[in-house]
């Protein structure tokens, strides 16, 4: 067998010098992120402050309805339409609760109707119940 003809070439000082250098020290590398549980939100910062990422799972349908909401209302992202969804069901949990407020004040009675106000007959409200809005 012919004898190895190529010499590993023994480091000068400067290069291992330039090799010290170039490794950083224990302490200054970065640890890696947290794991999040999977379905845990990660929080992040946004421009309008700390926030969270929320997923949602559509089905197509759901997604053509969405597209179409986005380009009639003008939303530029998916976010921004999610985002003034969000704001909708807000303002209706606070009606439905306020109903609620009202309801357990007059005890299940018949709230009182403002002054000059008469009250609508039977009619008045089934038919207001069949109205397409």
């Amino acid at each position: 067998m012919p004898a190895d003809t190529t010499r590993a070439k023994k480091p000068s000082a400067k290069t291992d010098a330039t090799r010290l250098k170039k490794q950083p020290s224990k302490a200054a590398k970065k640890q890696p992120p947290a794991k999040t549980h999977r379905h845990q939100a990660a929080p992040s910062t946004s421009a309008l402050g700390a926030s969270k990422l929320a997923q949602v799972r559509l089905r197509p349908d759901e997604m053509a309805a969405l597209h179409e909401v986005m380009q009639t209302l003008n939303l530029g992202s998916t976010s921004d339409a999610l985002r003034e969804g969000l704001r909708l069901l807000v303002r209706e949990a606070a009606e439905v609760a306020a109903s609620e407020e009202i309801r357990d004040f007059y005890q299940g009675a018949t709230a009182p109707t403002p002054d000059g106000v008469v009250p609508a007959s039977e009619e008045e409200l089934a038919a207001a119940d069949e109205a397409d809005w």
